[in-house]
């Protein structure tokens, strides 16, 4: 069985499209030219702003011109993950697809049902001649996944519906009615390189195996973080032999839990076989900390050649002290919401960078605004006190629930009639494009709704099969019944 054999085959077949046509967030032109192609092919009117956002509107069906306009929403960049030793070019190749049971995998690469998927379904509306609507608005934002500059940039006048259906959650029988805020910490050490020392032995470190997985709506499974892990690693042997620091890197993306990360570092000669005992010592600690989420957890050390050069002691210090006082994970959980995180914190990379620097990213998610700055603010601190120039983004707004919303209501009843219980209603920890929506729209009534999608922003994501046909009858079924104005 391939993609073309599934079903419902309309939704899946634009999903298949859509792999097909390379879209890193900020790279999009590709797809943006894919979606004007598409309105024009299908005699509906298009535009386009300056960000790259297109809109499509198509009129309403036959009975249905009095109800309301619905905006259906959904982002068409994708994360650009792949597994070591997997070939892939984001920026040319396609994504090869595989079935797998109930599941649609791709091969070594995130998949990009996030939001893939729910940019398929919009297309099949909009390419049916037999869905009952109202006047339909599908907008298809750009770059959502590393900045959200596409909602951003979103002008004030260029929607005009009334609600707005967000196509971009990863659970089937749950309608999102709020999200937290999030904001980026930087934090950038400068170090002296300095001349490698004589009678060194040099090796590798690598952590890799790990899930990974989204740093707002995984964040609370307690995901190995590549990053943490290698640093603990290496702190204990700076804290028991004469360690030289050359490279550190690990992670990639802001909102991915990193998943793999590795070092370069020597000890004295003399001391060679410690740094073999200090791995086959800890390794096992955490391999059992973690087995039963990250049970692929590796931990590998071999010899390597020297460096040209390592980072001076007191940069090196520093940052593996950094490192591991920084906070990963959890912060405060939701007394409003049972289950909910409020806050969180991701280590997401550390990289070498031009002009002796190392850049560390992290990220802060809340649905409170000021328990997300407050998140912001212990890593700074924890920076600051390490002697690195910390930076905070300006962030984006949290969607606050609204459990009035009428078409709110219209899902908890389309859900019950289609199959005999209520869907559940639930804020997510994770940064949808609602709260910009918001803050320009203060009018729109919102929801947000998906298939089941699993490990998104790494190469294990996967969408379940079975559910997106569940999600598509549903949402034909919200569009259906929608009240007049």
């Amino acid at each position: 069985m391939t993609i073309k054999d599934l079903k419902p085959s309309a939704v899946w077949n634009y999903f298949y499209e859509i792999s097909q046509i390379p879209r890193p967030s900020k790279k999009e032109g590709k797809i943006i030219a894919y979606l004007l192609d598409f309105a024009k092919k299908h005699n509906l009117e298009v535009k386009k702003d300056d960000a790259g956002n297109v809109l499509i509107t198509k009129p309403a069906t036959k009975g249905k011109e009095n109800l309301p306009t619905v905006i259906l929403q959904g982002h068409v960049d994708m994360v650009c993950e792949k597994n070591t030793g997997t070939v892939h070019d984001f920026d040319n190749d396609p994504i090869e697809t595989v079935v797998e049971g109930n599941w649609l995998k791709a091969k070594g690469t995130t998949l990009g049902a996030d939001n893939g998927i729910g940019v398929a379904a919009a297309l099949a509306i909009l390419s049916s001649d037999t869905i009952e609507h109202g006047k339909l608005e599908c907008l298809f934002t750009v770059d959502e996944e590393t900045g959200l500059t596409g909602a951003y940039a979103l002008s004030k006048d260029f929607l005009n519906g009334d609600i707005l259906i967000n196509l971009d959650t990863e659970e089937e029988g749950e309608v999102y009615i709020g999200c937290a805020g999030g904001k980026i910490t930087t934090a950038t050490f400068t170090y002296k390189p300095e001349n490698i020392p004589a009678n060194y032995f040099w090796f590798k470190a690598q952590v890799k195996g790990l899930n990974g997985g989204h740093s707002g709506s995984e964040i609370h499974k307690g995901l190995g973080n590549a990053n943490k892990i290698l640093n603990r690693y290496l702190w204990e042997l700076s804290k028991k032999y004469d360690l030289s620091l050359a490279e550190f890197n690990g992670g990639n993306l802001h909102n991915a839990i990193a998943r793999e990360a590795y070092a370069i570092a020597g000890v004295p000669y003399n001391k060679k076989e410690e740094v073999i005992v200090a791995l086959n010592t800890l390794a096992p600690e955490i391999e059992a900390e973690l087995k039963s989420i990250d049970p692929n957890l590796k931990m590998t050390v071999e010899s390597t050649d020297a460096t040209s050069f390592i980072i001076d002691k007191d940069t090196t210090n520093n940052l593996l002290n950094a490192l591991y006082a920084c906070p990963h994970g959890v912060l405060g959980m939701s007394f409003e919401i049972p289950g909910l995180v409020e806050t969180s914190t991701n280590l997401a990379s550390v990289k070498m960078k031009e002009g002796n620097t190392i850049l560390i990213t992290t990220s802060q998610r809340s649905s409170t605004n000021s328990l997300k700055d407050d998140a912001g603010d212990i890593v700074n601190a924890v920076f600051t006190l390490a002697k690195a120039d910390v930076v905070h983004s300006a962030g984006y707004p949290g969607w606050r629930p609204n459990p009035d919303s009428k078409v709110l209501g219209v899902a908890k009843d389309a859900y019950k009639k289609l199959f005999d219980k209520e869907p559940e209603i639930m804020a997510i920890h994770a940064g949808l494009e609602c709260g910009l929506f918001l803050e320009k729209y203060p009018h729109l009534d919102m929801i947000s709704c998906g298939p089941t999608i699993r490990n998104a922003h790494s190469p294990e994501e996967q969408v379940e099969i079975p559910s997106v046909e569940k999600w598509w009858v549903f949402l034909l079924e919200i569009l259906k019944n929608i009240p007049a104005k």
